[in-house]
């Protein structure tokens, strides 16, 4: 029997609709669903992934176990449980929660269970040692709008479908189909604004594919987009182009930005960033004059020493020009599960440095420590050291700075537990490996990229084959209880069943969507349905678009958006300022005291040009971090794991396109082939991101035979922005030279 089926691509960050032809229970073909009310029919080569990922044969469908032997070997469900009771119970036990770490890797915001279940995993951990790939990633746009707008979730987007001028700082949107700014087919997107008469600029150390569709690229040199923005800042006061077109009366601290930027003229930045001041008062003046517009900063500009003021400095600049909630400019969706009510106006605040690391002192922020430092926590002697860990879709090994040393310290845990499909570089070390079902055979809503949409969407996908093994809510439900002290056996929907009734009481709560209502009666309308369902049914009719349990006749619910396989269209994004605001002022906060304090020595280093080498990472469009690699039809072709050089470098350095050479900073060494490319900036180098699959005891034998060399395994794990603890993943000093040998 043939049928199609439409589901939302769970790959990266764009939602795309996909259309899944199914004969027999296997999938047929796989394209874009043009039915889509967000991506219209686009489709990246990600989204035909999906097939070998729900397909492929390294992916385990029952648990490994380690035996006596040092081998991890396939165990029934009862066991593996088991075997994670005896391992992380005692170590809790014994050496107190501390002695525990949980680290979460991208793939489980692409995961509707994992979504609503880690919270009651981390709140049963009650671990100080809690890690994402957050801070090798976004923490400082977290950070900055947290201290800003008072909630680290409140992140505007540009509005990219309205805007005449869009300006691109460390982002490859072209390739990576928007990162912080959910989006399907932004090179669409991007010919759009052309085609419309505006401008699209893109600052970046490599000239990269979005670059060369834009109006205009400029080189900078890595690490210092922070001087950059504050320069444009300083220009727009220095030359009276200041208008906030509205905003004045939402802002406070704006009579002291003038002093706070002006040691950062363009003419003083100009020599560090190899941006010429007139170019730099030119893009200014093009921003401020143009009806709308918007700077967009990712990774390039986040993954530096100063990756929190550089994103605060951003949206200083958007708010300057009046190009914050307004269209066109950078707007803040409205998520249909947002809840009790997304806009009351109430706020505390928002802050960081609860508490610090053990080892380096390290401040929380957005509730976990630097990753960059799970190695010090588990390596180091003392109390609280770090004897188990638990890590949910995660490969740090690769993902994290100086990966080799974090799996030399891996090796020292008494106990590790990980969900995961795969033995990868990271749960090759792990005693237990607790598989979650394929992709396929689970829902699917996406509750953090519809917080970070381009235009308010929801899409719900359900399952299109069942899983023989445990759902991934109740994988996650028995480390919850086993972290509690509970028997692993127990009822493990106790733990979601708590998870609704907090949700529910919020809702009816004084003041909240539903107030008024009983909490029985809610639970009751929704028992029906999955444990996890249950609780996104209830945050989608409590949300801001929601029927409100028969309030709002015709609003939203999940079983609306299962009778509208292809989405639902909520419109576009319209202004919330400033009852979204959640700062104790009830104000934008634009000279955040964390913020004014690292000014300083964000002047002082201006003049602190590296003398070698720097190392950027890269995005790649058959790629996502490490996952794709183990898909065929995604590692195929040319070697993509190069060394990308400038000419004037190789020759500098005497290296031959093709052959090997040696990339060395401060804490390793690895060997890449040499690509020479006239789209590198002089003295700046790049390797993707992901790769180094060749490491023993890893079971993916595509990737295997793919090879590459990791990338974090040059860069320093001593370098970290302070505000944020994120890592230094861009402008690695390094130092190149030909290697004896070429490299197959």
């Amino acid at each position: 029997m043939t049928a199609t089926h439409f589901r939302t691509c769970p790959l990266c960050e764009a939602t795309c609709g996909l259309a899944i032809t199914m004969d027999d229970g296997q999938i047929a073909h796989i394209r874009g669903d043009d039915a889509d009310v967000f991506s219209r029919g686009f489709i990246c080569p990600k989204g035909t992934a999906v097939k070998h990922l729900q397909e492929d044969p390294d992916i385990l469908h029952a648990p490994l176990v380690r035996g006596a032997d040092g081998e991890l070997h396939q165990a029934t469900w009862h066991d593996a449980f088991r075997a994670v009771e005896h391992g992380l119970a005692p170590i809790i036990e014994q050496y107190g929660r501390n002695a525990t770490a949980l680290y979460v890797g991208n793939p489980s915001v692409h995961s509707l269970s994992a979504t609503v279940m880690l919270p009651a995993l981390v709140k049963s951990l009650a671990t100080q040692n809690y890690y994402t790939a957050a801070s090798v990633d976004q923490i400082p746009k977290h950070v900055s709008c947290g201290l800003m707008f008072g909630k680290p979730e409140l992140i505007p987007v540009p509005d990219i479908d309205r805007t005449d001028y869009l300006l691109v700082l460390g982002a490859n949107p072209w390739v990576s189909n928007g990162s912080l700014a959910t989006a399907p087919d932004w090179p669409g997107r991007i010919r759009a604004i052309r085609a419309r008469g505006g401008k699209v600029v893109v600052v970046d150390p490599r000239r990269t594919e979005t670059a060369r569709k834009a109006d205009e690229h400029l080189f900078i040199r890595p690490g210092t987009d922070v001087f950059l923005v504050l320069a444009m800042a300083h220009a727009l006061v220095d030359e009276g182009r200041v208008d906030l077109k509205g905003l004045l009366p939402h802002v406070a601290g704006l009579e002291d930005l003038s002093h706070l930027v002006a040691p950062f003229s363009p003419e003083a930045v100009a020599p560090a960033t190899g941006i010429a001041a007139a170019d730099i008062r030119r893009i200014t003046r093009e921003l401020a004059n143009a009806p709308s517009g918007s700077v967009y900063d990712r990774v390039g500009v986040h993954q530096h020493r100063f990756g929190t003021v550089a994103s605060w400095a951003c949206d200083i600049v958007n708010i300057l020009t009046g190009n914050l909630d307004r269209p066109g400019g950078r707007m803040f969706p409205l998520p249909a599960h947002g809840f009790p009510d997304p806009d009351a106006p109430s706020g505390r605040g928002w802050r960081t440095g609860r508490f610090s690391s053990r080892v380096k002192g390290h401040r929380e922020a957005y509730g976990q420590l630097p990753v960059a430092t799970l190695a010090d926590e588990i390596i180091t002697p003392g109390e609280g050291r770090v004897r188990a860990l638990v890590t949910i879709a995660g490969n740090p090994v690769l993902s994290t700075p100086n990966g080799r040393r974090l799996s030399d310290a891996l090796e020292q845990l008494d106990f590790m537990v990980a969900v995961d499909p795969y033995v990868n570089e990271t749960t090759r070390h792990a005693d237990v490996i607790l598989p979650p079902p394929p992709i396929l055979t689970r829902h699917h809503y996406d509750f953090a990229f519809y917080g970070l949409s381009v235009r308010n969407v929801a899409n719900y996908s359900p399952p299109l084959t069942a899983a023989d093994g445990p759902d991934e809510w109740e994988i996650l439900s028995r480390l919850a209880l086993v972290a509690n002290g509970q028997p692993v056996d127990g009822d493990a929907s106790v733990v979601p069943s708590l998870a609704l009734h907090s949700v529910v009481q919020k809702a009816t709560a004084p003041g909240g969507s539903l107030a008024g209502k009983s909490v029985d009666e809610i639970v009751a309308a929704v028992e029906h349905r999955g444990p996890v369902e249950r609780i996104l049914d209830v945050r989608l009719r409590a949300g801001p678009f929601g029927d409100r349990f028969g309030d709002n006749p015709g609003g939203l619910s999940l079983a609306v958006l299962e009778d509208n396989p292809h989405g639902v269209d909520l419109g576009p994004l319209t202004p919330r300022l400033p009852n979204a605001l959640k700062t104790a002022s009830g104000k934008v906060e634009l000279t955040p005291a964390e913020i004014v304090e690292d000014l300083p020595n964000v002047e002082r280093a201006v003049d602190d040009v590296p003398e070698d080498l720097v190392l950027i990472g890269r995005r790649q469009l058959r790629s996502n971090n490490s996952w794709m690699h183990n898909v065929p039809t995604m590692v195929k072709g040319s070697n993509r794991c190069t060394l990308l050089v400038s000419p004037a470098d190789a020759t500098r350095l005497d290296l031959v396109d093709g052959r090997s050479a040696c990339v060395r900073s401060r804490v390793g060494e690895v060997e890449a082939v040499v690509e020479i490319c006239d789209d590198m900036m002089p003295g700046v180098v790049s390797l993707p991101h992901g790769w180094g699959h060749d490491l023993p005891g890893v079971r993916m034998d595509v990737a295997r035979a793919a090879g590459g060399v990791s990338a974090n395994d040059v860069t320093d794990e001593g370098l970290v922005d302070p505000l944020s603890g994120n890592a230094v993943l861009n402008a690695v000093p390094v130092r190149v030279h030909a290697a004896a040998v070429a490299v197959p």
